[in-house]
């Protein structure tokens, strides 16, 4: 199952980045054999400063045909790490062959895009920089890869 990251703003090299390249780099190691990935992040860029409603046909354009569409808001599902893993390997069970995971920008994801998700999940009651939600999201991934293949690097 592809993992797309579609994401508002462009993150430049630093410390984020880094990041994000190397848990993506062991989630597609970790889960290959799992059949999950590769991952990958689409960036767009309202330059017409246009706010939720002009990010919302550039998000929805960065979506793959047919894949499940998770957004990531503060009003979505928390859940713990070995339930975003199952949720996961259930997505990758039931024959998806694509989920893209959507992040909005300073102003969250317009209402026409979230309406339409099939999914929606938050890190929590806090409002996180959407930079360092790429970073989370990348993370979580690659720790729910770990979790399915029965690696230690999730303890309890």
């Amino acid at each position: 199952m592809r993992v797309r990251i579609c994401a508002v703003g462009r993150l430049r090299g630093g410390p984020e980045s880094a990041l994000i390249t190397d848990y993506l780099t062991r989630f597609d190691r970790t889960g290959r054999a799992l059949a999950l990935g590769p991952a990958e992040i689409i960036e767009v860029d309202d330059r017409k400063g246009g706010g939720m409603a002009g990010e919302a046909p550039l998000l929805a354009k960065a979506i793959p045909d047919g894949a499940l569409l998770c957004v990531l808001d503060e009003r979505g599902k928390v859940m713990s790490s070995p339930d975003f893993a199952n949720q996961l390997g259930t997505w990758r069970d039931q024959g998806r062959q694509d989920v893209a995971f959507v992040i909005g920008g300073a102003d969250g994801i317009d209402p026409s895009l979230r309406d339409r998700a099939d999914a929606a999940m938050s890190f929590g009651k806090m409002v996180w920089p959407h930079m360092m939600v790429r970073v989370m999201l990348a993370e979580q991934l690659y720790r729910a890869a770990s979790i399915l293949a029965g690696s230690p690097y999730h303890r309890v």
